[in-house]
């Protein structure tokens, strides 16, 4: 009976920590297009990286900075969308993988346009604040092999 309990409570921890994992990707895009700054940076640890094609944010503060910029601020106040699809999480004991494409929707003279679509790789941790991202890198879905191998990296490294 020892056993079973100890598996069952395993594979309960299992779910929780994914649900988890998915709902903090999915806050992204909300908070983000809410200008919530403060509660975008709160998703990545202290020195939490953002990998964004040619743009690099190597702490909370800089992802901050990003969501508080009048570049970011100039998308909200016209109306965006960041989406980020379903992600596949592989948790591994403290730490995690979440891999998921993305979208990015911008309003342009009365009309919507996708501005971006992306692949996404989470690296997480689990913190006493609970699961934050120590590493998300983005690149845009343009056929290439590094591309391709982002979405594949669904385990840990």
């Amino acid at each position: 009976m020892t056993d079973r309990l100890t598996a069952l409570e395993a594979r309960l921890q299992l779910l929780e920590d994914q649900w988890a994992i998915s709902q903090l990707v999915a806050s992204y895009g909300p908070l983000v297009d809410a200008g919530e700054a403060d509660r975008v940076a709160a998703l990545w640890t202290e020195d939490g990286v953002y990998d964004v094609e040619d743009f690099h944010m190597r702490s909370r503060a800089d992802i901050e900075t990003m969501v508080r910029s009048d570049a970011h601020q100039g998308l909200i106040g016209a109306g965006c969308s960041h989406f980020l699809g379903p992600a596949h999480v592989t948790v591994d004991g403290d730490s995690a993988v979440a891999v998921c494409e993305s979208v990015l929707l911008v309003r342009h003279k009365g009309r919507i346009f996708p501005a971006r679509i992306g692949a996404n790789r989470f690296e997480l941790v689990r913190t006493p604040q609970g699961w934050q991202t120590t590493c998300r890198t983005t690149r845009g879905l343009d056929g290439s092999a590094e591309v391709r191998g982002l979405l594949a990296s669904t385990g840990t490294r």
